[in-house]
């Protein structure tokens, strides 16, 4: 017996039709899935980010679930194999259904959500399905989606954590009542979570935008258009919940004795340098499309 990944990609084949075999990917699968927190097995995920302190919600938002992910790429692809994880098991369609699922729900949910802290968890809920329905495509281009969105993912969330950090600092709430007029007393901080709500809903310049594109492109390839037309409602739902904070907080009356104060700059450059991360890796691609392709390659087995 082994648990060395090497050595379960080459013993595997042997015995890949038998029932031991089948049953150990399910549990593994079913397991993993409750880590990357896969509709229907999120729940504790919204909770988790709520109660959680500002900082350990970006740390969890930005890192937790992505490893997870990629435990998961490594043992459909490198140890048990395309051919017989996306093939022979009903993996693909299993994760294609399951992640347009949650990419509407749980953007709805979100929308009416007003602890801010809970609308971004639902939030990550969705934006786990678009990496679903990447790999659910089966291909070097929806994995190259799907590594590249997991990369930006981890950037637009942990500005938008930090900066929801900033503003628990400095008002003591996360709750969509109390960032009436936010925006002209914490402008900053605002800023930075507006350019992480729009790097969220997709729009171009950002990179959000980048790794959709990438996802669009490789549905077209694979010719499924019920995922297109899953990834544009899913923007468009979070057009509704992202600017219901930017409603609130724009255009809503601040109260009276409200004074124009920042959060410290210890807490205002982390989030501006992730603000700045998700424009820089919306204009220049080179780097993180580069490295999502090559690792989908690796992963394929068709690297050079």
């Amino acid at each position: 017996g082994t648990l060395n990944m090497q050595d379960l990609a080459e013993r595997l084949p042997d015995v890949s039709g038998t029932r031991t075999a089948r049953t150990a990917f399910a549990f593994l699968t079913v397991g993993l899935g409750l880590k990357i927190a896969l509709l229907p097995l999120h729940l504790w995920l919204p909770n988790a980010y709520a109660y959680a302190p500002s900082a350990v919600s970006a740390f969890l938002a930005a890192t937790a679930t992505k490893v997870a992910v990629y435990v998961l790429l490594r043992f459909v692809f490198s140890v048990f194999g395309v051919e017989f994880a996306l093939g022979a098991m009903p993996l693909a369609i299993g994760l294609a259904i399951l992640g347009a699922i949650a990419v509407l729900s749980a953007s709805t949910v979100a929308i009416f959500q007003e602890n801010l802290k809970r609308m971004l968890a639902y939030s990550s809920v969705a934006q786990i399905g678009y990496l679903a329905l990447g790999i659910s495509l089966a291909t070097p281009a929806g994995l190259t989606a799907t590594i590249l969105h997991l990369f930006n993912h981890a950037l637009m969330k942990g500005a938008l954590f930090v900066a929801l950090g900033c503003v628990a600092w400095r008002i003591g709430s996360s709750r969509l009542q109390d960032f009436a007029g936010l925006g002209y007393r914490m402008p900053w901080t605002m800023g930075v979570f507006v350019v992480g709500g729009l790097s969220l809903i997709g729009i171009p310049s950002t990179a959000g935008f980048i790794s959709k594109w990438y996802l669009v492109l490789a549905a077209l390839e694979k010719g499924w258009w019920p995922v297109i037309v899953v990834i544009i409602a899913g923007s468009l739902l979070a057009v509704l919940y992202v600017w219901k904070v930017v409603e609130r907080a724009y255009l809503a009356k601040p109260p009276e004795d409200a004074t124009r104060a920042e959060a410290p700059a210890s807490m205002l450059i982390p989030a501006w340098l992730l603000a700045i991360a998700n424009l820089y890796f919306g204009f220049q691609t080179d780097l993180s499309v580069g490295v999502a392709t090559r690792a989908a390659a690796q992963l394929f087995g068709i690297a050079p």
